[in-house]
């Protein structure tokens, strides 16, 4: 690890101003991911600026009955306020599926959304990967590929994104919010992570220098009978191999509504839109959800090495809004 300057910030624009003072500097919150990252030498940066102290560490109710979500809020907070786990259940249940609890302590909201890849070629810097080095090509595409993207890549990356939090934020309609030197701003969290195409390193809509300040999540009743399911290639914490987040509504064996995200199947958290249009206003039953997922899996891409993937995400979808269905009937 090479030598790098540190200083705390002790406010959001001062964080801010150190930034755009030093575009070699980078934001620090718990330091899960980037910390490992400088010490595998894929991030190097001059200067750490520490954000973990700023005034960022709330969870408190909209005025539209939603929830604002600081971005210095630790993932085990986040998990454990009991405004999450009354309405948002499956935002608490992706979060504690994400790490042990030592982590959870240490990482926040807004790294947890910044977090990059753990592909093999991304974090190896002997090897080329054009998230790390762009134009240096994407060895996956031929190699060890067998937990990689089914749905959105190209042949510039086939990484998949490993936030198990960014799955539920993606089917709640998160919105995050940041600052600038010019200003705040928000992103929809459909539109804050970007699509592949040819510029792999460009991951998220983010101005240069911005500060995540927080998650605003919108009022979702259809949110209060939610899960996360998580499939992963261990008992213990590991990242998933395939994940779904979802929420159903159902009157008269009717889906009035339905949210449905997946995760480790793209560069970013996928909103399974078709599989939702399909859902609602069909019978609430395997052979709807089987369509649903069928629906959505139509556009997957696999590899040579990850063609189980389509069948996984597609039993874990049914099985997932199975239950779903059947806690609603009850």
């Amino acid at each position: 690890m090479r030598e790098f300057g540190y200083q705390r910030a002790g406010d959001v624009s001062g964080a801010v101003a150190l930034l755009a003072a030093d575009p070699d500097a980078r934001y620090l919150g718990g330091g899960t991911n980037l910390v490992d990252l400088m010490k595998a030498g894929v991030e190097r940066p001059a200067r750490l600026v520490d954000v973990r102290e700023l005034p960022l560490d709330g969870i408190d109710t909209t005025p539209d009955g939603g929830l604002r979500i600081g971005a210095t809020v630790t993932n085990s907070d986040l998990a454990a306020h009991p405004e999450v786990r009354r309405r948002y259940p499956v935002l608490t249940q992706a979060v504690l599926a994400g790490a042990s609890g030592q982590l959870r302590n240490m990482a926040t909201v807004g790294g947890n959304l910044l977090q990059r890849t753990r592909c093999g070629y991304f974090t190896d810097v002997s090897k080329p990967c054009n998230k790390r080095a762009p134009g240096s090509g994407c060895p996956a595409v031929t190699g060890e590929h067998h937990n990689h993207a089914i749905l959105g890549a190209t042949d510039h990356c086939v990484a998949v994104h490993p936030s198990d939090m960014g799955v539920a934020l993606a089917a709640l309609d998160a919105v995050v919010t940041y600052e600038t030197p010019d200003g705040p701003g928000e992103s929809p969290i459909a539109d804050f992570y970007l699509p592949v195409g040819d510029t792999p390193h460009r991951e998220t809509a983010l101005p240069p220098g911005a500060l995540i300040t927080g998650v605003l999540l919108p009022p979702a009743p259809v949110a209060a009978r939610s899960r996360y399911r998580k499939v992963r290639e261990r008992a213990s914490y590991a990242f998933a191999i395939g994940s779904v987040a979802a929420a159903l509504d159902v009157e008269d064996g009717v889906v009035r509504d339905a949210r449905l995200a997946l995760g480790a199947v793209a560069s970013r958290p996928w909103r399974a839109r078709a599989a939702e249009s399909a859902l609602i206003g069909a019978p609430a039953d395997g052979a709807a959800f089987a369509a649903a997922a069928d629906a959505e899996l139509a556009a997957a891409r696999p590899l040579p090495d990850n063609g189980y993937k389509v069948t996984l995400m597609r039993n874990l979808v049914v099985a997932v809004l199975t239950e779903l269905a059947e806690e609603a009937a009850r």
